[in-house]
């Protein structure tokens, strides 16, 4: 699978590279050339199946270039290894919950999977892999979980002072081997802003193979598609079906529409937001 900066389609690059490198360098956003879809009889078929099962045949288009069926198997089976049941509040109203993970948020299932898929692409490096992360809270304690004790991966967290809650602070600056948090005096948007400066930053990439585990690297997006396709298996597939997503910077509203694109049946997507100033 091959993937083009959203600054510049003639910019194009591998799985290895939009994953390590994580932003090109015209500061677009890597997304793949072109989404597969799959067969409408799969998606017909999909009630029943497991969302380890679901998540495989998903995620085969985007690695089956880079990796055995067999490895393509051990990633998923690493990092989708908990559920994401949909639940019944009334009559033709579900919640899909996504806190049954390590850290309890959603972002254990990009976490998990770029975690199993980075590890794989530098297990032969003579470098180790560093992960700049930028998070407010639910981010770090998943990136954290999801990448303890990988080998070869060494992750430090960047934070705000006093801007996230005991428990996640605790998420973050109680696992140590391979994980590292730095307090930063400031807001998320300096977190962030360091982090990206850091990728931008010829002589430190020279120096350190530096990646992202924010929502700006592609293989964070690619596995929140998979619990979309689940709850449509667990739902019977209806022809009706709506999701409703509590959004923030439209990552996982975009993982959402990229199974959509893959030929997921649904009627609508509803952004939720609150009021921004």
């Amino acid at each position: 699978m091959r993937f083009y900066s959203t600054k510049d389609r003639q910019n194009v690059v591998d799985l290895r590279e939009a994953v390590l490198r994580s932003l090109p360098h015209d500061r677009g956003l890597y997304m793949p050339v072109s989404i597969p879809e799959l067969a409408p009889d799969f998606w017909k078929s999909t009630p029943g199946k497991s969302l380890q099962d679901i998540a495989l045949e998903l995620a085969s288009p985007y690695l089956e270039e880079d990796f055995s069926s067999s490895e393509i198997g051990a990633i998923i089976e690493q990092a989708v290894n908990f559920t994401a049941p949909v639940v019944e509040i009334e009559p033709g109203i579900h919640s899909l919950e996504l806190w049954h993970g390590p850290s309890l948020a959603f972002k254990d299932f990009g976490a998990r999977f770029m975690a199993a898929v980075m590890s794989r692409l530098v297990k032969d490096e003579s470098r180790r892999l560093t992960i700049l992360v930028a998070t407010s809270g639910d981010t770090g304690g998943a990136v954290a979980a999801g990448f303890l004790g990988v080998e070869n991966v060494e992750v430090i967290i960047l934070y705000p002072s006093g801007k996230v809650s005991p428990l996640q602070e605790k998420q973050l600056t109680t696992l140590g081997q391979n994980i590292q948090a730095v307090e930063v005096e400031g807001t998320f948007d300096d977190c962030q802003a360091l982090v990206k400066r850091a990728f931008l930053d010829s002589e430190l990439n020279e120096k350190y193979m530096l990646s992202s585990a924010n929502s700006i690297n592609i293989a964070r997006l690619i596995p929140q598609s998979f619990y979309y396709a689940g709850s449509y298996a667990q739902l019977d597939a209806p022809d009706d079906l709506v999701f409703c997503v509590p959004s923030g910077n439209f990552g996982n509203l975009t993982a959402g529409l990229i199974a959509h694109r893959m030929g997921l049946p649904v009627q609508k997507f509803i952004a939720a937001t609150n009021v921004n100033d």
